[in-house]
């Protein structure tokens, strides 16, 4: 038998169209070609288990070779198999239904990719490298001749009758001069790492098995011990640091979706990159772009998803709009709540030891999301200076009695630097306050959040102002300076410092408190901090000049020696001394001013 014919379709040919259309995506054919041999042995594999067919199965596998000689790739399967009808009926016929859709639709769109399997034109994705493609293949059914079909690229095609002693299908491609890069062994192997790490049925390539058609997502939980996940988590990402935990998901209605997600030690920044979750869909890898299917706050996490429901090959915009993948993505968002919950319940103990690790998690969950707030908020924790931790309820209680001012509006104070804010911290400390440490770059939106969600309470940095300002009580200390002492201080104050930047003002504080404090105004303060972790809008407060102000302690043994100094210039010594000393502790004293002050120092000035 032999026969010639011609593939209808209504442009002249569509072949130069898909080179051209997925030329920067083509090693893609290997994936799809591949995909197909896999999809043919599962077939014959699930005859075999209904009866339908009832001859031996032998060792189902899919073997991939290339000859570089004869500018020849090979990619053999012994699974179903077709006759010379059902070549002409899938290949020429089923492949190029869509083709016409797909011409009209995508031909000038050269910047979209992936969408051939979307035509059901996946095998076609074969001639993005070949100059000619030929079939070979025998259909499992009794009694069935062996066919060959070849086609150049062209939209003419030849069918004869062959030989052939096995079922299933040879797809022997005759490699394009401008494809010659993947007659390669490094080039093909890495491909087929990258596509077939875990396809269900075995790959040979240069006689080894180069997957894991069962990979731990596949399997049940409940026959899975924790080293099983340590162990695969070190197959998918060597080198790294063990997980903290892990998340198996296993859902077979609204939707099918099975996977593993790993919480990967991750510390005050985003340290990590983003790209590490795979996604899968019948463990044929798809692409580690995962952003509309994952939640945003969950992409620093780890591991794989496998879902047949998702959409693949078409554009973002379509992907986000289906209602599988909302459904996933608020799916995997409430597992992930659901097992934090979990473990914050039954080892507390155990939580907060991880919780410097996943509080960047909670914390950017629950800022962008609101079905995640409302379970996270019972879980979440906020440290103290003391190194305590606290739920947001336990906190509340905390500081319920102490650190609620004359308006019954709840103040936490904070810090966003230990060291640096270390005598405001004291001050606050001595007052009997609590402070949170806040120091992580998300914490400045975070802060944000809560002041939107928790009434009557404000969140201000412990040097945003002296500690009797922060927290005003209502009760006012009296100030051993009178009215025109107060003024003369301010007065040499700004004299001596000369700096626009830096308001003076003089109050009466505590007789153990400094006698000079730098601050920053809360809200411009925080409006620069959110700026520099891209605050949406914010970017101009990043360049605004910052504005502090220079507290005088009216009721400082220093500041009553200065009033009472014979001389001008030895009052205003003292004053830069003191006002030195304030800009130094918040690391504001630089350049010729700070080799100044280092001078006069060391001379007793």
């Amino acid at each position: 038998m032999k026969e010639s014919g011609n593939i209808s379709i209504h442009t002249e040919n569509i072949f130069p169209i898909i080179k051209k259309f997925l030329y920067s995506d083509h090693e893609i054919f290997l994936r799809e070609l591949v995909s197909n041999a896999v999809d043919a042995s599962q077939k014959i594999k699930r005859l075999s288990s209904i009866g339908e067919f009832n001859g031996e199965l032998g060792e189902l596998k899919v073997k991939v070779s290339f000859d570089k000689e004869a500018k020849t790739i090979t990619i053999s399967d012994n699974g179903i198999g077709m006759t010379a009808e059902e070549i002409k009926k899938y290949i020429n016929q089923i492949a190029f239904s869509g083709a016409t859709e797909f011409v009209e639709k995508y031909k000038d769109k050269g910047d979209d990719k992936g969408i051939i399997g979307h035509f059901g034109l996946g095998f076609y994705s074969a001639f993005m490298v070949a100059s000619e493609v030929e079939i070979i293949s025998k259909s499992f059914q009794e009694g069935a001749e062996a066919a060959q079909w070849i086609c150049d690229g062209s939209t003419e095609y030849t069918i004869n009758s062959t030989e052939k002693a096995e079922r299933g299908t040879d797809i022997i491609m005759h490699i394009a001069e401008d494809s010659e890069e993947f007659l390669d062994e490094f080039r093909l192997k890495s491909i087929l790492e990258k596509y077939g790490k875990f396809l269900p049925i075995p790959i040979e390539f240069q006689d080894k098995i180069i997957n894991n058609p069962s990979p731990l997502w596949t399997k049940s939980p409940s026959e899975l011990t924790d080293e099983d996940y340590l162990t695969f988590y070190e197959e998918l990402y060597p080198f790294q640091e063990k997980p903290l935990f892990w998340i198996h998901l296993n859902v077979d209605y609204p939707f099918n979706l099975t996977g593993i997600l790993y919480f990967p030690k991750v510390k005050n920044e985003f340290q990590l990159q983003r790209e590490k979750i795979q996604l899968y869909s019948r463990q044929v890898f798809i692409t580690d772009e995962v952003k509309d299917i994952v939640p945003e706050f969950l992409m620093l996490l780890h591991g794989v998803i496998d879902s047949p429901d998702i959409p693949l090959n078409v554009s973002r915009s379509f992907l986000q709009a289906d209602s599988n993948v909302k459904k996933i993505n608020s799916y995997i968002t409430k597992k992930v709540a659901d097992k934090l919950q979990e473990l914050f319940k039954s080892d507390r103990p155990g939580f907060e030891d991880k919780f410097t690790n996943i509080g960047l998690f909670i914390k950017y969950g629950m800022i962008s999301d609101e079905k995640f707030f409302e379970k996270a908020k019972d879980f979440c924790l906020v440290e103290t200076t003391a190194n305590k931790l606290f739920t947001l309820d336990e906190y509340a209680e905390e500081v319920q009695a102490l650190q609620t001012d004359k308006d019954g509006q709840k103040v936490y104070l904070y810090t966003t630097d230990v060291q640096q804010q270390d005598a405001f911290i004291q001050s606050a400390i001595q007052k009997g306050y609590s402070v949170l440490k806040m120091d992580s770059m998300i914490d400045a939106h975070f802060i944000n959040q809560m002041e939107s969600k928790i009434e009557k309470t404000q969140w201000k940095r412990v040097d945003a102002d002296s500690i009797d300002k922060l927290i005003d009580t209502g009760i006012q200390l009296e100030a051993i300076l009178t009215d025109d002492q107060k003024n003369a201080v301010k007065a040499i104050f700004e004299e001596t410092l000369n700096d626009k930047q830096k308001q003076v003002v003089v109050e009466a504080m505590s007789p153990e408190e400094l006698p000079a404090i730098v601050t920053q105004n809360e809200f411009m303060r925080r409006m620069s901090d959110m700026s520099k972790t891209g605050g949406g809008g914010m970017g101009m407060f990043g360049n605004m000049p910052m504005t502090y102000q220079i507290t005088i302690n009216a009721n400082h043994p220093l500041i009553n020696k200065l009033i009472d100094l014979p001389s001008e210039d030895e009052k205003k010594n003292l004053a830069k001394q003191i006002a030195d000393l304030a800009l130094l502790s918040q690391n504001l004293l630089t350049g010729a001013d700070l080799t100044a002050f280092i001078k006069r120092t060391v001379s007793g000035f």
